[in-house]
């Protein structure tokens, strides 16, 4: 139960992730600790929790996420430790775990318990001073149930689904990558079963693609494609240029597929 996956906003231009990481090497030397991401919007608590439910399931069991995107630190907000069939996860009450089904979730715990802080505690870095001893200790085999009371539910958001019409299926921009290619909530279970044997145009702002190629090299003189992605969600990019800058779009931009 040693492996320690950290999420947070913090970037590593300043001491927080090294901190963090110092404090639960205090507590368990023996703490292997993954850096899954760390450069994403701050305090963007839905772009946490795609990233995250498209990345736990690859690491192996009782691996223990530590998320630190928290824009409600220092607030009433819950801190939790969930325990699901194969993981553990420490991060705030505020949605970031919203892809955990019930039928996964077996144990919430709302962290409670100050012996297991660090002291003085800072209202403004609870990623020092809570989620990384607690992650640590966890790590050594403590119960979940000495850091605070069960409770039954924990907060959710959802990402915007896809719109179906008659003739036309409507979604959006839900994430763009450094590279700047744009992650639709456009599904490939959804696109087949809407397009099914039917032509297809996909398009977004002024861009306008007739087919899904299966490498980025496809693009040719800046005409972005469409590719299903390692989310298996369409991505709309054009090789070797930041697509989002390229075409003016951002999260929440408008895509659409029309059939014929």
């Amino acid at each position: 139960m040693n492996l320690i996956a950290l999420l947070t906003d913090f970037g590593t231009d300043d001491n927080f992730v090294g901190v963090m990481k110092g404090v639960i090497y205090n507590i368990n030397p023996e703490a292997k600790i993954v850096d899954l991401c760390h450069h994403k919007k701050p305090q963007n608590v839905r772009e946490a929790m795609f990233l995250l439910s498209y990345s736990y399931k690859y690491f192996p069991e009782k691996t223990i996420f530590a998320v630190v995107v928290d824009p409600g630190v220092g607030s009433n907000r819950k801190i939790l430790v969930v325990k699901t069939k194969k993981y553990f996860f420490v991060a705030p009450d505020n949605g970031v775990l919203s892809f955990l089904s019930k039928n996964e979730i077996e144990k919430i715990i709302n962290v409670k318990e100050e012996k297991y802080f660090l002291k003085p505690l800072s209202n403004t870095f609870h990623g020092r001073d809570i989620f990384s001893p607690v992650s640590a200790y966890i790590s050594k085999g403590e119960r979940i149930e000495n850091f605070g009371n069960e409770i039954k539910n924990i907060k959710s958001i959802k990402l915007p689904e896809p719109i179906i019409r008659k003739n036309s299926l409507i979604g959006e921009v839900i994430y763009i990558d450094r590279f700047g290619n744009l992650i639709t909530n456009i599904d490939r279970k959804t696109f087949e079963g809407f397009v099914k044997n039917h032509k297809f145009e996909i398009q977004i702002k002024n861009q306008k693609i007739k087919r899904i190629s299966s490498s980025y090299t496809e693009s040719k003189n800046k005409k972005p494609i469409a590719i299903f992605n390692s989310f298996d969600k369409i991505e709309i990019s054009i090789y070797q240029t930041d697509t989002s800058k390229y075409i003016r779009a951002k999260e929440g931009t408008k895509i659409k597929i029309l059939i014929s």
